[in-house]
């Protein structure tokens, strides 16, 4: 087994500059403390469900497999530390490389004596009405693989570097006070350059905050390795469900439309991050058929022109669809190939063997199907010649050979002799040599001498094993962009006909983009509890206020989320499942903090010794308790929901009913607030107008008019300001 990185006395002295550590040469120290370590591409190990809920395997995981540094150093909050082993990689080169170590923090937040004590993330993904939660904890891998607890922070007297545990500055005796560390502390909590930020709260709800791999600044995760490690975490912690605003990037490209054409979902859909909540009022039914409607147009929309001269988009398709072993039909088909072509290249750069690097195509019989090798050799002829009359050192380009011999064959005929045309051997002994033009990025040929390239015995034979004309991935990169930029992106998608086939196009693009938030669901009411322990007794377990004379109070429990009790014994009792729903309760939520069940709805004359699985049976996996919050109810009104104790109303134009994360603006005269782009400001104009009015109330009012919009007109008077989000 393991040992857990708790139980070392020995990990927290070691330094990686200390050159000897008990007497021992550092290599051998290093393997051997990196060997206890728990391998980040495999812990946790998987589980199949049924253990603890979330509230109480947190505090199991971290007091069995991480550390905490010393207490106050990060007051108000405690933060956990975690050393994991990345498999057998090192972080750098050389016999005495440094193994690979990732530090993990899991900052425990109190959220009662937080500077945030609402969650925005809840407010724009749907759970805006979920109680405030007692706890939130932080998991964080810095980039620099440091740790939040292990850190210095300059002195703010004379700037000399001070750990974040010392209370006084050893050079000037400056007094390190609690907002300084605050202030360090909560930095820490919005850098965006971490590797990792997931913030799960004490109910089990979370947020995968941010994901940075190898284009983000690590050197040795990928995104794929941290999502893997952040899926199986959450699966062994507990966890409910956890959203992702996914506004992530790729090769400069915005990666949710470009995996929603390539593969009908998001990049975190490979970890089962589904549609969730919606923005502009789209549904999971317009997501999903927008994804269909640009993945589906077909690639002859673009091709044919009529008379009009060929353009570059028309050459770069038809290259691709020449490259291509199998039929490219419609713009999924043909992003994903340059996906593959793509991922192949960074296959080569890594490890991997040209075998499977890049697709070959050979000379077969089933070449004849379509054409016959004397009309094969007839084009390769018309190509040979005009090669040979270009002089010099001259290239001829894709384009240029082809529109040169585009009257001696069929175009599918050019295509396909244009991709096998590299390495030819030509009746004199010429070859034909090819190069991708590092500025163009376009594909050139030309004749050169046989012993420039490998001898082949026959040269008047045909060479069948040809290398296929794969362009390098300066080039592939540099096509994604082209044909991201005018196939999919909605502001510079080519202008072409039928102009209602462009318009679908468009606005399926721009769902697309509108969708951002996505949710995995872990555990949810509808799904079967199942325990390892077949002598627990589990149940969902909803939550009532008595008496509610307070509006407040009865308010307060619309929205809370069930709550999972664990039994430990199979002949638990009615007063069992009040205890421990008490407890659930007044653990997770602020609100319930003084809370108090009293009876099981539907149960209320049973008595508290009476066994649940003789009231309720087998079959049933919910209950409802009611009870009382103790006291003068204090805290109900603040940490009532996550949005806060402001109240607003969303009406716009598009559907939306709520506050969905996007720019929004009230009317100076309902106060009812709408999408700044419904209203008919485009997202990237920073101007809001000085007064705003809806058109509800322009009826009974008239302002003097300087623009107008969808659902509202824009005023010059300045005597209110609209308000915005």
């Amino acid at each position: 087994m393991i040992t857990d990185i708790h139980i070392r006395s020995d990990l927290k002295p070691i330094e990686i500059g200390d050159t000897v550590v008990s007497g021992r040469p550092l290599k051998r120290m290093k393997r051997r403390v990196t060997a206890d370590l728990n391998d980040f591409l495999t812990f946790p190990p998987p589980t199949a469900g049924g253990g603890p809920p979330f509230r109480t395997s947190i505090s199991a995981f971290l007091s069995k497999h991480a550390v905490l540094p010393p207490p106050s150093s990060l007051f108000p909050h405690l933060a956990w530390q975690m050393l994991f082993r990345v498999g057998d990689l090192t972080a750098d080169d050389g016999p005495d490389a440094n193994p690979a170590v990732v530090c993990l923090d899991i900052v425990e937040e109190d959220v009662a004596r937080s500077r945030s004590v609402y969650c925005d993330q809840c407010r724009v993904v749907g759970w805006s009405g979920n109680p405030v939660c007692a706890k939130r904890y932080h998991f964080i891998i810095k980039a620099d693989w440091g740790s939040i607890g292990g850190h210095h922070k300059s002195c703010a007297s004379c700037g000399d570097v001070l750990h974040l545990s010392e209370s006084r500055c050893k050079s000037c005796n400056h007094v390190m006070t609690t907002k300084d560390v605050e202030d360090w502390m909560y930095h820490q909590l919005e850098d965006t350059t971490h590797l990792l930020h997931g913030v799960i709260h004490s109910n089990g709800f979370g947020h995968l905050l941010r994901v940075n791999g190898r284009e983000g600044g690590s050197t040795v995760l990928s995104g794929c390795h941290i999502m893997d490690f952040w899926d199986r975490l959450c699966r062994y912690l507990g966890v409910r469900k956890v959203s992702v605003m996914d506004v992530s990037k790729k090769y400069g490209l915005e990666y949710r439309l470009l995996c929603a054409v390539t593969k009908g979902c998001p990049w975190y859909g490979d970890w089962g991050y589904k549609f969730g909540a919606c923005s502009f009022g789209l549904t999971v039914d317009d997501y999903r058929m927008a994804v269909e409607m640009i993945s589906r147009l077909p690639l002859s929309n673009f091709l044919s022109q009529g008379r009009k001269p060929r353009t570059r988009l028309q050459d770069v398709i038809s290259f691709y669809q020449s490259l291509s072993e199998h039929e490219l039909v419609n713009v999924r088909d043909l992003f994903c190939f340059l996906m593959s072509l793509i991922h192949d290249e960074h296959g080569d750069s890594l490890q991997f063997g040209d075998a499977i690097s890049k697709k070959r195509r050979f000379c077969t019989s089933s070449t004849l199907c379509a054409w016959t090798t004397t009309d094969i050799k007839r084009v390769e002829e018309a190509m040979f010649r005009v090669l040979r009359a270009v002089t010099g050192p001259t290239w001829v380009t894709w384009r240029t050979l082809r529109g040169a011999v585009c009257k001696v064959a069929p175009p599918e005929l050019l295509d396909y002799c244009l991709k096998e045309i590299k390495g030819k051997w030509t009746a004199d002994g010429m070859v034909v040599h090819a190069q991708c033009n590092p500025d163009s990025g376009a594909i050139e040929y030309r004749l050169e001498p046989a012993g420039s390239l490998a001898g082949n015995p026959n040269p008047t034979e045909t060479n069948c094993a040809v290398v296929t004309n794969c362009p390098c991935k300066e080039h592939l990169l540099q096509d994604l962009k082209y044909l991201y930029e005018w196939l999919l992106h909605p502001q510079t998608m080519l202008n072409y006909g039928p102009q209602a086939n462009r318009d679908v196009a468009i606005s399926s693009a721009t769902k697309i983009l509108d969708c951002k938030q996505f949710v995995k669901d872990y555990s949810s009411p509808e799904k079967k509890l199942e325990s390892e322990n077949p002598f627990v007794i589990q149940l969902w377990c909803g939550v009532e206020i008595a008496g509610g004379e307070n509006w407040e109070e009865k308010e307060a429990v619309t929205d809370v989320p069930l709550e999972r009790l664990v039994l430990s014994s199979p002949n638990a009792t009615v007063g069992d499942v009040k205890m421990e729903a008490s407890r659930a309760f007044q653990e997770v939520y602020l609100m319930f903090r003084r809370y108090r069940a009293e009876e099981v709805v539907g149960y209320g004359g049973v008595d508290d010794s009476t066994q649940v699985k003789l009231l309720l049976g087998s079959a049933t996996e919910m209950v409802r308790v009611r009870g009382r919050l103790m006291g003068k109810n204090w805290g109900v009104s603040r940490f009532r929901m996550e949005r806060g104790m402001e109240r607003w109303i969303v009406e716009c134009s598009c559907g939306a009913k709520d506050d969905d994360g996007e720019r929004m603006l009230a009317c100076d005269v309902c106060g009812v607030w709408q999408h700044t782009r419904c209203a008919g400001i485009p997202d990237l104009d920073p101007v809001v107008p000085v007064r705003f009015v809806c058109y509800k109330c322009s009826s009974n009012n008239s302002p003097v008019t300087v623009g107008g919009g969808a659902s509202g007109i824009f005023c010059d008077d300045t005597g209110g300001g609209g308000g915005s989000k």
